[in-house]
């Protein structure tokens, strides 16, 4: 298990989705599946754009919670940065 958190999105520039998990590609697949009534289900959120590991869940959570005080384009260009064409990343997890 290791802490990351993590960015999806509904499509390139879409809306966004920041998450914290133990385990990337399980939660990304739960995502994917729509296992879970929620935001990302509703809004069909299911590309994982961006993500980083922690050493910790107490870093990962710290930087979810600022990650998501960002405004947009601040978000955008970080997910710019290791994703300039907003491919879907968990492919190259699994």
């Amino acid at each position: 298990m290791q802490p990351c958190v993590y960015m999806l999105a509904s499509k390139r520039n879409g809306t966004l989705y920041i998450g914290v998990t133990s385990d990337l590609i399980a939660r990304v697949w739960q995502h994917k599946q729509d296992l879970a009534d929620g935001f990302t289900k509703q809004y069909q959120v299911h590309l994982l754009v961006w993500y980083e590991l922690h050493a910790t869940m107490i870093s990962a959570i710290a930087r979810e919670k600022a990650l998501k005080q960002w405004n947009r384009i601040w978000k955008l260009r970080l997910i710019e940065q290791i994703n300039p064409e907003w491919q879907d990343l968990y492919h190259q997890l699994t």
